[in-house]
């Protein structure tokens, strides 16, 4: 159930970047190209904001299987998986912060006179 809360999250937060994204491309499509821009670079924080949101997700995944071996019985700490457990959900919020950090510079840089 938690794994598909946190899953949920995930998806919901890869969705509002790729539509933010979309938005953008159609914004870079009207405006004319001034020279050697935004092609890899562009390209390139695509994938590392991905790859964040998959980090995020795998420490997510790490923490939910531990703890679901720890509640089995195996031999786990407590203590280790209540650090990582704390370590997958601050990374969720972290990359939550994020998020709306650059939702908002988005939002102002639309919304700035030209």
């Amino acid at each position: 159930m938690v794994e598909g809360i946190y899953q949920s999250k995930v998806n919901s937060l890869l969705g509002q970047i790729r539509a933010h994204q979309e938005k953008a491309d159609l914004v870079a499509q009207d405006a004319p190209s001034s020279g050697p821009v935004a092609t890899g670079e562009k390209e390139g924080f695509g994938t590392y904001v991905e790859n964040a949101v998959r980090s995020v997700n795998e420490s997510q995944m790490a923490s939910a299987d531990m703890r679901d071996a720890y509640e089995r019985g195996e031999d786990i700490p407590l203590t280790d998986v209540v650090l990582a457990m704390q370590k997958s959900s601050l990374a969720f919020e972290a990359t939550l912060q994020v998020r709306n950090k650059l939702l908002k510079a988005y939002e102002d840089v639309m919304n700035m006179p030209v």
